[in-house]
């Protein structure tokens, strides 16, 4: 029989006094669909960047309350970016093989938080999607599909090495972020990880947000498309799905979501996302845009994170709303409890709001979880398209019927959003069990209210002391690189284009900018200026007066003819293409200096000659209220005038097209007064 989601004006309403409305709950007469979990997204990218550096014993804490059980958010899934040397939103994540020729699993920090993730919660399902590919992929057209095989064999390379590495299974595999799938791609994938003895793999289509659920009209027509996806995947759904989608009986989940600041706002918007999902669209799983805001500000979309952690050198963080949001779910359930039926322990409040209710297979356990957040106080980035307008309290009476109505007692957790700098939120507070009487239970929810009602006993409202203070960025930074192992990124260079790891060479670490050629890019901007250059940005977005000196060294194979000293540098991410600042490129091999008001050099300044040396050498920029000066191992070559454009921004170093180059000794400072 086909599982057909209905969204019933409730039909069990019964009017007590002048106000209270009874809902019925009853798993009599089947349930609803098989949770699926609540998870988290690493990447997408770069997200994640600055939290691998933050102090143990911080880092601890953070990730206790990403992923610890019955403590914080308490997620049952992490998705990860599977790296392709592209920008994909606030950065570039490396792959595992920047050639073909190259395999290397030590790169990145998605191994790392994964392993975390896994110490904390053994159980956490972990899932891969990628943003970009490298070039050799398929770099000309842009497209992963030419080679279906080759694509095929490189995700089951990651998969491969997330077991052989750091024994890892991953449980779910996406196709390509938010861009047209492929079903010849997604058959080969599914017949490539069933040859390689991956058959638990699943996979999960199309990852898509323009067309959302569009994958299960072919997924009806085409019998071998529907047995390789095992279930389908919309990105910002609005909290609705569509008919096809539910006619193909999968599992349907809402595999991005969310993406909002993460202050009341963000909460009430994660709030009401959790329950209308299932609620208006049947979605069984939803993860969160992202799982921690942990890349600079200044950057795409800060603080659009279930927490924040953005300055490793303070230690401080904060444990936002959506972590408590997200606990009154995940705590008091658990991936294969079931859903009532819509009407009988799922559906919208009469008076605005909704409730689902869930169950354990075994009837042993029981949750119900309640949100009334408002229209005007939880605008989400993409608001769901169900009425919402809860603007006043309502008296909720709860009939249990079936196996639940033995109930005697319910646990009881609240969080109310008061979206007032005057008044005091109330976060994931336990409070007095409510008592259930003949199978009844009344209870007075306000606006901007969730409530957690459960059997499960084991909810904890995990605490630390109060993280460090902030501070700003210290100046002077210096960083030799030799305290990383080889292959690893440095802490707090947030690569925006190319990728960058240590190399080890003559009892000398130093950095090295690893891609050869244009990357398949996730960002559309992003393609169609073909940047072929390679970008980081480090420090502080409202910087001015400072300086930046390396050592640098071009490869005499696949290198590239030309770096760059940025300051001022007004952004990053998918708009790379259009930053502005203060950039000094300098090409060794030819003598002569660029200086440009741009990344893409089509605001010249000034060009002139300089005497560099083979191998190393050593270049400054140096920036002070209007001037700018440009050294080339120790001797002023350049001074102008700072352009009025680049007033303040990030610190910036890379090259001028792709190819191999050796970085070295990097200091940042305040500029001395020339």
């Amino acid at each position: 029989m086909r599982w057909l989601l209905v969204l019933p004006i409730l039909n069990a309403v019964t009017v007590y006094y002048s106000e209270a409305v009874t809902y019925v709950f009853r798993d009599t007469g089947g349930l609803g669909r098989k949770f699926d979990g609540i998870g988290g997204l690493s990447g997408g990218g770069a997200t994640s960047k600055l939290l691998a550096n933050y102090p143990e014993e911080q880092r601890n804490q953070i990730l206790d309350f990403l992923f610890k059980p019955n403590f914080g958010a308490s997620l049952q899934i992490l998705k990860v970016e599977i790296g392709g040397d592209a920008q994909s939103t606030d950065g570039t994540e490396a792959s595992h093989m920047h050639n073909s020729w190259d395999e290397n699993y030590q790169r990145g920090y998605e191994w790392w938080l994964m392993v975390e993730a896994k110490k904390r919660n053994p159980d956490i399902k972990l899932y891969g999607l990628p943003w970009g590919f490298p070039g050799w992929i398929a770099a000309a057209p842009q497209d992963p599909y030419v080679d279906p095989q080759q694509t095929a064999t490189y995700i089951v390379k990651w998969v491969q090495g997330a077991k052989m590495h750091y024994n890892l299974t991953i449980d779910f595999l996406g196709i390509w972020n938010e861009k047209p799938y492929n079903d010849t791609y997604i058959k080969t994938l599914r017949k490539t990880l069933d040859a390689n003895n991956l058959r638990n793999v699943r996979i999960i289509a199309a990852d898509d947000n323009e067309n959302g659920w569009a994958i299960a009209e072919d997924v009806l027509k085409d019998s071998d498309l529907a047995a390789a996806v095992d279930y389908i995947g919309a990105h910002y759904p609005g909290t609705v799905t569509s008919l096809k989608a539910l006619e193909t009986e999968k599992q349907l989940w809402s595999s991005e979501d969310y993406s909002t600041f993460n202050n009341e706002t963000g909460g009430g918007c994660w709030a009401r996302i959790l329950n209308q999902n299932y609620v208006n669209g049947g979605m069984t799983s939803t993860i969160s845009w992202n799982l921690i805001a942990s890349y600079y500000e200044g950057l795409p979309w800060y603080r659009a994170g279930l927490m924040t952690a953005a300055e490793p050198w303070s230690g401080n963080y904060a444990v936002d709303s959506p972590i408590w949001v997200t606990a009154h779910t995940t705590q008091f359930t658990d991936i294969g409890w079931y859903y009532l039926r819509h009407g009988y322990g799922v559906g919208h409040l009469e008076h605005g709001g909704s409730y689902v209710s869930l169950i354990t297979l075994d009837k042993k356990e029981f949750t119900i979880v309640i949100e009334t957040m408002s229209h005007d106080h939880s605008e989400c980035v993409r608001p769901p398209l169900q009425p919402y307008n809860v603007s006043a309290s309502q008296t909720v009476t709860i009939q249990l019927e079936g196996s639940v109505e033995a109930i005697t007692e319910f646990e009881v957790w609240y969080t109310k959003l008061s979206f007032d700098p005057e008044v005091k939120d109330v976060i994931f507070q336990k409070r007095q069990p409510l008592k259930v009487t003949n199978s009844q239970a009344t209870l007075s929810v306000g606006v901007d209210e969730v409530w957690t009602l459960t059997t499960v006993k084991t909810g904890n409202k995990g605490s630390y002391p109060p993280p460090p203070k902030p501070k700003a960025f210290p100046l002077p930074y210096h960083d030799d690189f030799e305290g990383y192992e080889v292959s690893m990124e440095p802490h707090n260079l947030a690569q925006q284009l190319g990728s960058f790891e240590v190399v080890a060479e003559d009892n000398n670490k130093f950095l090295r900018q690893m891609v050869l050629t244009q990357p398949l890019m996730w960002c559309r901007n992003s393609a169609e200026h073909m940047l072929n250059k390679s970008f980081n940005i480090i420090g502080d977005y409202s910087w001015e007066n400072v300086s930046i000196r390396v050592d640098v060294r071009l490869s005499p194979v696949n290198g590239t003819k030309g770096v760059f000293l940025g300051a001022r540098v007004n952004q990053g991410g998918c708009v790379s293409y259009d930053t502005t600042g203060v950039f000094f490129f300098v090409f060794p091999d030819d003598n002569f200096y660029i200086l440009s008001q741009d990344l893409m050099r089509s605001q010249v300044v000034s060009t002139g000659p300089i005497n560099c040396r083979k191998g190393w050498n050593t270049f400054e920029l140096r920036l002070w209220s209007t001037g700018m000066f440009g050294f080339v191992n120790g001797q002023e070559v350049m001074a102008a005038r700072a352009p009025s454009l680049s007033s303040s921004g990030f610190l910036a170093l890379g090259t001028d097209t792709y190819g191999l180059a050796d970085f070295d000794n990097l200091l940042l400072k305040k500029s001395p007064i020339l």
